[in-house]
């Protein structure tokens, strides 16, 4: 796993304030029983939250 840029807490913090229920950090994908995938580009971490029925994936 690679290290949090320097804007990750600060977009958590924002979606928090925001209502949103951060719900993974990173958030690990299953395509298939074979095909799995963890959302990280380099040194970039992949934040993804909730609120209400609404879903959201951010990148930074």
């Amino acid at each position: 796993m690679s290290a949090k840029d320097i804007f990750h807490n600060i977009v958590r913090l924002a979606l928090e304030k925001d209502g949103w229920t951060i719900t993974h950090d990173p958030l690990f994908l299953k395509v298939t029983s074979k095909v799995k995938i963890q959302i990280d580009l380099g040194a970039e971490k992949l934040l993804s939250a909730e609120r209400g029925m609404h879903k959201i994936a951010v990148s930074s």
